[in-house]
């Protein structure tokens, strides 16, 4: 495990949701790693990725990105 901060709250609301990493992939039509990176704040994702993060997620791309640069 790497001691970076998260920048997003992307794992948090998936693990509430009781979805893994796949599971959330496929919802949102991208890989497991795609999901991976983002949880790690390595990749930023589109604006269209985030809307559907969110979506799948009960929340918002605010929410789920607030105090991102």
């Amino acid at each position: 495990m790497r001691d970076a901060p998260r920048t997003n709250k992307v794992r948090d609301y998936r693990k509430a949701a009781r979805l893994t990493q796949a599971e959330l992939g496929k919802a949102c039509g991208v890989s497991r790693q795609s999901i991976v990176s983002v949880e790690g704040g390595d990749y930023a994702p589109s604006v269209y990725l985030g809307l559907k993060l969110a979506k799948a997620l009960g929340t918002t791309v605010e929410i789920l990105f607030a105090g991102e640069e």
